[in-house]
């Protein structure tokens, strides 16, 4: 059985849906003959992806695009507005819109806050907007927020990823404890985790696919499978790491504040030894 949310029927909007895990979540919830209502920037890439989608729609399933900035709130509130309209209201809401932008701890500040505000805003804003509605219906629902390992172990290279990841697991977290804790309500936040995923976002300007990485669609098949099985953490390998190393690599970064040792010791040389023996253990 699927989650019972996953219905025929039932409405899904995904922001970031014209591409990678996006697109491909969209297109499961499609063929399991929810009516998906994609979010994204371009009225030219949201065509495209509906052109697409719609053959794969089941029995009377309608894809709708939406052109909407998530760092606009006032767009999000109209988007949440033409759902209900059109659908009724949703009832399986992917905040899964993000953007990469390289970035060091100092600056420059008008990527931080272009960042902060697709990645960060985008998923509190998304949430906010469309949760009340949803358990004001007392039907069952989702709210999937996506995150990163980024966020969880922060590496060098992109803070300002790492910090817009590291806020959507705190606030995933405090969303789904409040969710459970409202009575009637019936709808569950979940935190995806994707690993290395072949999209757009994370090619660059790299044109063939790495053998470490998952595909978007191996990525969501994963996240339905784990949907369905109540988790929470949706956390997803790939063909180089295994849940297993993922697990010593967060439990490492924990271990920085535990045990006083410096930030980001994985990287530290005093410590980057220390760290391999540890994933030998």
């Amino acid at each position: 059985m699927s989650h019972p949310a996953l219905v025929p029927g039932a409405v899904a909007v995904v922001t970031g849906g014209a591409s990678g895990i996006g697109l491909a979540a969209a297109r499961r919830f499609a063929a399991l003959g929810l009516h998906v209502c994609i979010a994204d920037l371009g009225a030219d890439r949201l065509a495209v992806a509906v052109a697409e989608l719609t053959p794969d729609a089941r029995e009377d399933a309608e894809i709708a695009g939406f052109e909407v900035d998530v760092s606009d709130r006032s767009a999000l509130e109209n988007l949440e507005r033409a759902v209900a309209d059109r659908f009724g209201g949703a009832d399986v809401v992917m905040n899964n819109a993000a953007i990469q932008i390289p970035t060091d701890a100092l600056g420059p500040e008008a990527d931080w806050r272009r960042l902060i505000g697709v990645n960060v805003w985008g998923v509190i804003d998304g949430s906010q907007v469309f949760a009340p509605r949803m358990v004001e219906r007392g039907r069952p629902g989702l709210i999937i927020n996506t995150g990163s390992k980024q966020g969880i172990t922060t590496p060098p290279g992109n803070p300002a990823y790492n910090v817009s990841k590291a806020a959507v697991k705190a606030y995933t977290e405090a969303l789904q404890h409040q969710l459970r804790n409202t009575p009637g309500a019936r709808i569950s936040a979940h935190l995806l985790i994707p690993g290395f995923v072949w999209t757009p976002l994370a090619a660059g300007d790299r044109t063939d696919k790495p053998a470490g990485a998952w595909t978007a669609v191996e990525t969501v098949d994963f996240m339905l499978e784990r949907l369905e099985a109540g988790d929470f953490y949706i956390l997803c390998p790939d063909n180089d790491v295994d849940r297993a190393t993922d697990e010593k690599r967060m439990a490492w970064a924990i271990g920085d504040v535990i045990g006083n040792r410096p930030p980001l010791s994985r990287w530290h040389p005093d410590w980057t030894q220390r760290f391999e023996a540890f994933l030998r253990e």
